[in-house]
């Protein structure tokens, strides 16, 4: 298995792909302020929403995903939750069902929102919101993106050390807000 701290053994990570897309900028109190590319984003470390949508099977187990090593943060790295940035324009709950069936190939799935939070380290200023989807079905991996996805337990999941420093954050707080309790099927 790949870890961040083996990457020194297999040389230089690949370039990262930045995707060509327009974000959502936000001030640091998540008030619209126009947008920007995702690389003048990164660059200029401007406040943007994300959204973390945590996929829970009937065993009570995460969907947790191995980034690529394309990817322009944290690749190699694990994903606690699916999602991604906010599209200008879109709002939080489009942009989590969309980046769920971008990355996963889940469509049709009830979305419970759970809460949002504010995350500032490492040069990200993120608006995050949380959601969480029950689902016991295939998954379709997007290849440029997700390198692998296992089921894991809640505890196994905070138990990586290479888990993205933000989606260990959110999952933190669904468990201390309880919205990981048993499924009610």
């Amino acid at each position: 298995m790949f870890t961040p701290s083996s990457s020194a053994t297999l040389g230089a990570l690949p370039e990262p792909i930045i995707k060509d897309e327009r974000i959502q900028l936000v001030d640091a109190h998540n008030r619209p302020c126009g947008s920007a590319s995702r690389r003048l984003m990164r660059r200029f470390r401007f406040w943007h929403r994300a959204t973390y949508v945590f996929v829970r099977n009937g065993r009570g187990e995460l969907c947790v995903q191995r980034r690529t090593l394309t990817k322009e943060v944290f690749p190699g790295y694990h994903d606690l939750a699916t999602g991604g940035v906010v599209g200008a324009g879109e709002a939080e709950h489009v942009a989590a069902r969309r980046e769920l069936a971008e990355e996963l190939g889940i469509e049709g799935v009830s979305l419970t929102p759970c809460f949002t939070f504010r995350y500032t380290d490492g040069g990200n200023f993120i608006h995050g919101s949380a959601f969480l989807a029950d689902y016991d079905g295939p998954l379709v991996l997007q290849a440029d993106e997700v390198a692998d996805a296992t089921w894991l337990t809640v505890e196994a999941a905070l138990a990586l050390e290479d888990a993205t420093p933000d989606s260990r954050v959110a999952l933190e707080r669904m468990l201390a807000q309880g919205w990981l309790m048993a499924r009610d099927d």
